[in-house]
C-alpha cells in the first residue's frame, strides 16, 4: 500500500459523527410594513402603497413621467430586455421596474431572484429602480426572509435602497454604483 493510499484509508476511517446545526431561535422583531417604510426612507429609498399591482403603471406615470427609457415586464416598457441584451442598451435604461419576492423590514431590504431582473445587471445599471412588492411578503428580519425563500435559483440579490458610497473623508455619493433612486410599490 503506498503512502497515499494509507493517508486516504487513514482519512476514511477517522471520520467525525454527524453533529446536527444549531437551532436558530426565533427573534422578536417588527415586521410591519411601516417599520419597512421607515428603514427603507432611512437608507434613501421611498415606499408608496397601492391598492393592487395594477395601480404600478398610475404611480410610474406620476413619479416618472420625464423618463424615456423603460424596462419591465410589469408596466408599459420602451426598451426590450432579455438575459442576451448587450450593455449598450442596458446603460441607457432610465428606470427599470421589477418583482421583488421578500422584503425585509429590519433593512429594508427586497430579494430579487434572477429570473425577475430579466437581466442580471438591470437593477444594477438603471438611472431609477422601482422593486413591486406584495404587502405580505414582508418578514421582519433576515432569518425570516431566507426561511421564505423557496428557491433561491441560480443567482438573485437582496437589493436595499439607491446606491451609495463615501470616499476617505465621509462624503455621501448617491447612484455611483448602481441605481441613483429606488422606489418600493408596496401592494
Amino acid at each position: 500500500m503506498s503512502s497515499r493510499d494509507k493517508i486516504l484509508a487513514s482519512v476514511k476511517a477517522n471520520k467525525p459523527a454527524f453533529t446536527d446545526a444549531p437551532v436558530i431561535p426565533a427573534f422578536e422583531a417588527d415586521g410591519s410594513i411601516e417599520r419597512f417604510k421607515t428603514v427603507l426612507a432611512g437608507i434613501g429609498g421611498l415606499a408608496i402603497e397601492a391598492g393592487h399591482q395594477t395601480d404600478c403603471q398610475e404611480i410610474i406615470n406620476t413619479h416618472y413621467s420625464d423618463l424615456k427609457n423603460v424596462a419591465s415586464r410589469l408596466v408599459s416598457s420602451s426598451v426590450t430586455i432579455d438575459t442576451n441584451t448587450p450593455k449598450e442598451v442596458l446603460e441607457r435604461v432610465d428606470l427599470a421596474v421589477i418583482e421583488g419576492e421578500v422584503g425585509v423590514a429590519e433593512n429594508g431590504a427586497i430579494w430579487v431572484p434572477e429570473v425577475n431582473m430579466i437581466n442580471r445587471a438591470l437593477p444594477f445599471i438603471t438611472q431609477h429602480l422601482v422593486l413591486v412588492l406584495n404587502k405580505q411578503n414582508v418578514v421582519a428580519n433576515m432569518h425570516e426572509a431566507y426561511k421564505k425563500l423557496n428557491s433561491i435559483g441560480r443567482y438573485g440579490a437582496f437589493i436595499a435602497g439607491p446606491s451609495k458610497t463615501a470616499d476617505i473623508e465621509q462624503a455621501l455619493v448617491i447612484g455611483a454604483h448602481g441605481a441613483r433612486s429606488m422606489m418600493v410599490i408596496l401592494y
